[in-house]
C-alpha cells in the first residue's frame, strides 16, 4: 500500500473548498507521459494554480502503474525545483471497476473517478457508494457521476448525451457519500465533440456547438447547494491547432468543442473542476506534425517532443488564466 501522503499528493477536498468559494475551477489535465506531465506543472507553477493530474485507465496501462506512481512524485519535487509548491492531486479519470479504484488507490492516488453512469440508477448508486466506503478509510477522495456524455475517450464511449437528472442528485450524493459529482449539461468527450446537424456553422465554416444546458446546472446547484460539480468533455478544441494538423497532412473533418466563454461561466458556478484532455493532444500533435512536415531529416525525439511540450505549456496557462481562473490562488 502506498499513501499518496508519502508521495507529497494531496486529495481534491480543500481544492474544491477554496475553488467554490473564490468562484473559479481547479484545472483537470489529463496526461500520458513525461512531456505532458511536465507541461502541465511547469504551467501551474508558473501561474501558480493548483491542479489535478489525471490518468485515465488506459494512460495507466500505457504508462504503467509503478512508473506512473513516481512521476506523480516527480510531478512534485519539479514543482518545488520550479519554485513553488502547488497543490497536486492524482486522479483517476473514469474508473469503470470497484477493483480498478480498489487499485490505484493502494498504487498511491489520492483521488479516483468510479463511473456507474451507464448502468441502472441503483447499479450506480451502489457501486459509487462501495467504492466511496473503501476510499474514505485512506482519505481518498471520489467523485462519480450522473448522466452520460457522448463521445469517446480511451474505453469510454457513448452514442449520445443523456442529460443529468436534477431530480436524482440530492438522492444520489446521500446515499453514495460521494465528495463530487461530474454531470452532463451538453459537453462531450473527443475532439469531434458534435455532429454537424448538432451544430450551425460561422462565416468561416466553422462549426458552432449547442449551448451548455445551464438552466440544468442551476436547477442541481439548487437542489445540492455548495457541492463539487465537475465537468468531463470539456476541450474547447482550438482551431488554430487543428488547422496546422490538418496543414500538415491531420485529417481532422468539423472537429469542434465547447466554446471557452460558456467554459469560465461554469468556472464562476459550482462546477468547481473542468476536465481538459484532447486540447492537450492537440496542441501537442500540432507541434509534432509541423516539425516532422517542415524538417523531414530530423530523428531526434527531444526535437520534435521539445517543442510539443512547450507548445502544451502555453495551451495549459491560457486555459489556467483566461477559461478557468484558477491563476494565484494558491493562498486563498
Amino acid at each position: 500500500m502506498v499513501n499518496y501522503k508519502d508521495l507529497g499528493l494531496v486529495n481534491s477536498r480543500e481544492m474544491f473548498k477554496k475553488a467554490m468559494e473564490g468562484k473559479y475551477a481547479i484545472p483537470a489535465f489529463n496526461f500520458n507521459n513525461m512531456e505532458q506531465m511536465q507541461a502541465i506543472v511547469a504551467a501551474c507553477v508558473e501561474t501558480k494554480s493548483p491542479v489535478i493530474l489525471q490518468v485515465s485507465s488506459g494512460a495507466r496501462k500505457y504508462a504503467n502503474q509503478t512508473i506512473l506512481r513516481y512521476m506523480a512524485q516527480g510531478a512534485v519535487e519539479y514543482a518545488k525545483e520550479l519554485g513553488c509548491n502547488i497543490p497536486i492531486c492524482l486522479h483517476l479519470d473514469h474508473g469503470d471497476t470497484y477493483e480498478l479504484c480498489v487499485s490505484c488507490i493502494e498504487m498511491g492516488f489520492s483521488s479516483v473517478m468510479i463511473d456507474g453512469s451507464h448502468l441502472p440508477y441503483e447499479e450506480n448508486v451502489a457501486l459509487t457508494k462501495k467504492v466511496v466506503d473503501y476510499a474514505h478509510q485512506f482519505d481518498v477522495t471520489v467523485e462519480g457521476e450522473l448522466g452520460v456524455l457522448a463521445g469517446i475517450e480511451d474505453d469510454v464511449v457513448a452514442a449520445a448525451n443523456v442529460y443529468t437528472s436534477p431530480d436524482l442528485v440530492e438522492d444520489f450524493v446521500k446515499k453514495t457519500g460521494v465528495d463530487s459529482l461530474a454531470i452532463s449539461i451538453g459537453t462531450s468527450h473527443g475532439a469531434n465533440k458534435f455532429k454537424p446537424e448538432q451544430c450551425t456553422r460561422n462565416a468561416d465554416g466553422i462549426l458552432v456547438p449547442p449551448p451548455l444546458r445551464f438552466d440544468i446546472l442551476e436547477e442541481i446547484e439548487r437542489r445540492i447547494p455548495g457541492f463539487p460539480i465537475v465537468l468531463h468533455g470539456s476541450s474547447s478544441v482550438p482551431q488554430d491547432k487543428v488547422a496546422i494538423i490538418n496543414k500538415y497532412g491531420g485529417a481532422l473533418k468539423d472537429a469542434v468543442g465547447i466554446p471557452e466563454e460558456q467554459l469560465r461561466r461554469a468556472a464562476t458556478s459550482a462546477v468547481c473542476k473542468i476536465n481538459i484532455d484532447s486540447d492537450g493532444r492537440l496542441a501537442m500533435t500540432a507541434a509534432v506534425r509541423e516539425v516532422f512536415a517542415t524538417k523531414p531529416a530530423e530523428f531526434d525525439p527531444r526535437k520534435y517532443l521539445g517543442p510539443a511540450r512547450d507548445n502544451m505549456e502555453k495551451l495549459y496557462k491560457h486555459k489556467i488564466i483566461n477559461v478557468l481562473g484558477s491563476d494565484n490562488k494558491l493562498a486563498e
